[in-house]
Order: C-alpha cells, then sequence, then structure tokens
C-alpha cells in the first residue's frame, strides 16, 4: 500500500477483476483501475492479493492519515479503552440473542479496535497488524506442542497445565505471586473468579463447599453488624467479602458468576420491561399487591417463552 499525502482520493485497484474490487465497490468505497502515469494526491493503492481483512486494514490507514477522518485521529490508545469494552459487550448481546447475522455484524465492529490501535502504532512509526498478527501465531505455535509439536496430553486438563507451565518460562520462571498477571482492570466479578481459582489452586481452598456456604453466613453477620454501626467503609468492606464468598461458592459449583449475572439481569430487564408495559398506572403509584402480582405474571409469560435465557 501506498498513502500519498494531500486532499481525499479515491482508491486504486492494481487488479479490476479481482475479487476485493468488487467488494469495495459494494461496500461505497469509490474505487477505480489503476491508471497510467501520475496519481491523484491523497489516493491509496490496493494490492492485487489483498483480501477483506487488508482491505479493512486500507480503510484504518485512510481514516488516521492525511486528509482522513478528524475524530479517529484525535483518538489514542486510552481514549479507545471504552469502545472496546462497549463491542465485547454488545458481541455478547448477540451471542445471547443467537442471532448470526447480528453476530457478524458486531464481530466486525470488534476487529475495528485492534485494528485502530495497530495502525495507530504504525502511522506513527511502531509496529503494525502484521507484527501483532505474528505475535499470536507464535505464541500460539509455542503453547500448543501438542498440536505443533510431538508432545502427547490426556485431556483439555492437561493442555491448560502445559499452557501455565510454558507461560512461565515465556516469562523467565515462576512469578513474584501465584496471582501477579490477574489484569486489574478486568470485571470485578470476572477478577475475583480467576483470583479465586489461582488461590485455590495453590492450596487456599475450603475442604468442602459447606464451609464456603458456612463462610458466607459469616459475612452476612458481619455485614448486619457494620450496618448497625453505620460505619460506610465497614460497610462497603463487608459487602465486598460477601460477594467474594459468593463468587466461591459459584466457582465449586462450576458457574461462571459475570455469566451468571449478567444472564439474571437480562431476566430482570425482560420482566421489569413487561411490568412497565402491563401497569395500568405509573410505576410509583402501584401497591406492594400489584407490584407483585404484575411481577409473577411477567414470570409466568417469559418462562412459556422459548426464547427465555
Amino acid at each position: 500500500m501506498a498513502a500519498i499525502q494531500g486532499s481525499p482520493g479515491p482508491f486504486y485497484h492494481s487488479d479490476p477483476s479481482h475479487h476485493t474490487y468488487e467488494q469495495l465497490q459494494a461496500s461505497g468505497i469509490e474505487v477505480k483501475p489503476l491508471p497510467e502515469g501520475d496519481l491523484e494526491a491523497g489516493t491509496l493503492i490496493v494490492p492485487q492479493n489483498a483480501g477483506p481483512v487488508y482491505n479493512l486494514v486500507h480503510v484504518v490507514d485512510r481514516l488516521l492519515g492525511p486528509g482522513g477522518c478528524p475524530w479517529d485521529q484525535e483518538q489514542t490508545h486510552s481514549s479507545l479503552k471504552k469502545y472496546l469494552l462497549e463491542e465485547a459487550y454488545e458481541v455478547l448481546d448477540a451471542i445471547d440473542s443467537e442471532n448470526l447475522e447480528q453476530l457478524q455484524e458486531e464481530l466486525g465492529d470488534l476487529l475495528l479496535q485492534p485494528l485502530m490501535h495497530t495502525q495507530m502504532e504504525s502511522r506513527d512509526g511502531g509496529w503494525d497488524i502484521d507484527a501483532v498478527a505474528q505475535g499470536i501465531t507464535n505464541k500460539l505455535v509455542r503453547r500448543h506442542p501438542h498440536v505443533f509439536g510431538d508432545l502427547s496430553v490426556a485431556d483439555a486438563s492437561e493442555v491448560l497445565k502445559n499452557w501455565d507451565r510454558i507461560k512461565q518460562e515465556e516469562k523467565g520462571g515462576e512469578p513474584k505471586s501465584i496471582l501477579a498477571g490477574v489484569p486489574k482492570g478486568m470485571a470485578s466479578l470476572l477478577r475475583a473468579h480467576e483470583v479465586s481459582k489461582r488461590a485455590a489452586g495453590a492450596g487456599f481452598e475450603w475442604q468442602d463447599i459447606e464451609g464456603v456456604f458456612n463462610k458466607l453466613r459469616e459475612e452476612e453477620s458481619e455485614l448486619r453488624e457494620a450496618i448497625a454501626e453505620g460505619n460506610s467503609t465497614h460497610i462497603e468492606s463487608e459487602i465486598g467479602d460477601l460477594l467474594f464468598t459468593v463468587v466461591n461458592i459459584a466457582r465449586w459449583s462450576g458457574v461462571e458468576p459475570e455469566e451468571a449475572l449478567r444472564r439474571m439481569l437480562n431476566r430482570f430487564t425482560e420482566r421489569f420491561m413487561l411490568v412497565e408495559k402491563a401497569a395500568t398506572k405509573p410505576l410509583r403509584e402501584l401497591t406492594a399487591q400489584e407490584w407483585d402480582d404484575l411481577w409473577n405474571a411477567s414470570k409466568r409469560q417469559l418462562s412459556a417463552s422459548p426464547q427465555t435465557s
């Protein structure tokens, strides 16, 4: 690809018979056959062997480059963080809805995010998408010796053990802490689950799930005491302890707490919206009995639907 500084111009393709030529046109992008002689300023050449992914890379380059989009050009790695999370959650929604067409679209939106980060670095003289792709390719090959080497494994559990061993070797041996590497920026329930798993793997564990329930009752009692004291700092601490204990119950039960809470919130939202629709007067005017009746009716309605999650 060659980007020429100047005002915005069309794409020029080296082979109009190539399938990517029609793909670019179909997406609404102005694309022309490669002309003889000098090119217009601001044009972008699409190589003959470019596939859809590299077409997208070129589009991102055009947005970030001279004469591109002012909004895109103002972005930084930090400013894009929220969009990465938003797009990831929209992918989860599409998976939950089992809408494959929507999933395809949302995966495209999500794919744009790493490309923005990589091409910003490329624009500024750093690494690019090829370096990122090569890095993850090398990592996958190294960490799957049972696929790309001569190592034999019995099951998925052994695969994970080998993965962790190879990962530690890559990082120079055992970490200073078994909890090192758990990102602090993870969603709190996800982080709590991962911390819980690692601590349990090191031997910090109850003998059975009944011990976790005993801990739950202990934490509930301590929270009640903190609430009675009215100390907000103490209350916050005890609520954290209680939530972490619930995460451990989920782990013992083989349940992902983040997924469990997300599905519960989906159910709650659906039920609440049905209550809003069925209510014959403002919600604030409903009596406790009316709330109860409407809520139970919404549960019955959703339980009869095959789409209920």
